[in-house]
């Protein structure tokens, strides 16, 4: 049982458990390992209600919202996110523009080699890491090809690209009709054993699994994009797409992060799935309207300045 795991089912039906009682039922372990587990999990499995003094949350999943800058990682411990899902605002001036229009309606940039290194510090092993990004243009496909780059670099294996088809929704922008955008995936080193061998399985008569995520991937996503009367941001990504790519990627319990969180819609998602989630959101007016979307809901922990 991971320690995490260990302390939870140690202090689960008391009110509180100090941390010199969690040393104290974890004796095999360094104090400084322990402690680590609990601010690894904090808002998750345990919260701080006083200086060394902390209890279990009764909900087994959990949303944490961070406001802060989502290029900024340090608060987040090495090797501690089952998935990064994300959607970065993308700096693309020519695309983003027509005419006197400007398309994007917020602050925008570039990813640079240290944001990758930041992902894959963050991210366990094996795991995947998903970037939502724009379909291919004229303006953009050398800086698709420096992501990549960058990602490499970083210790990152590409894993495979999927269209996301946006239902009926077509923009007439740029030289083509547009109805798509790219789920790149990438594994941290090799991808972790999630995709059933049905064959060694039948040939051992036990459970076999293969390097790769849960399942085949589809040739695209074909999910309707959020209309404009019911998104709450300008780039909102439809619930529907995230629980799938989730699904993909990811195990019921384990820890997304989406570090651009816009509308909160990873979140929704995860918890949805049962999967615990850490947003990052620069945006107050956002913060405000993520707090609105978990209005109610037992799921949604904290928002932490």
């Amino acid at each position: 049982m991971a320690l995490a795991e260990r302390l939870f089912e140690c202090f689960k039906d008391q009110d509180s458990f100090t941390l010199h009682e969690a040393y104290r039922e974890n004796a095999d372990k360094p104090h400084e390992t322990v402690r680590a587990r609990i601010y690894d999990n904090l808002n998750i499995k345990f919260e701080r209600i006083a200086k060394g003094v902390y209890r279990t949350i009764d909900s087994e999943e959990a949303c944490v919202v961070i406001e802060g800058d989502g290029r900024d990682l340090s608060m987040i411990q090495d090797e501690s996110i089952d998935c990064i899902l994300t959607d970065h605002p993308w700096l693309d001036l020519k695309s983003n523009r027509g005419g006197t229009r400007k398309f994007a309606q917020y602050d925008c940039f570039q990813y640079t080699q240290k944001d990758f290194e930041e992902k894959a510090r963050i991210l366990k092993p094996g795991c995947f890491l998903v970037e939502i990004l724009p379909a291919e243009n004229e303006n953009n496909y050398e800086y698709l090809y420096q992501i990549k780059q960058f990602a490499k670099k970083a210790g990152f294996l590409y894993y495979s690209k999927v269209p996301w088809k946006k239902g009926t929704f077509v923009s007439n922008t740029g030289r083509k009709a547009k109805n798509t955008q790219d789920v790149m995936i990438f594994s941290k080193g090799k991808a972790r054993n999630m995709r059933y061998d049905k064959k060694k399985s039948d040939e051992i008569g036990e459970k076999c699994y293969m390097s790769g995520c849960k399942g085949m991937l589809p040739t695209e996503f074909d999910v309707q994009a959020v209309s404009k009367k019911d998104r709450i941001h300008q780039s909102e990504l439809p619930i529907a797409l995230c629980e799938q790519i989730l699904d993909y990627v990811t195990y019921e319990g384990e820890v997304v992060l989406d570090s651009f969180a816009g509308s909160g819609v990873v979140g929704e998602a995860a918890l949805m799935m049962k999967r615990n989630c850490i947003l990052i959101e620069i945006m107050k007016e956002n913060i405000e309207k993520i707090k609105r979307r978990f209005e109610g809901k037992i799921w949604f922990r904290t928002v932490i300045g």
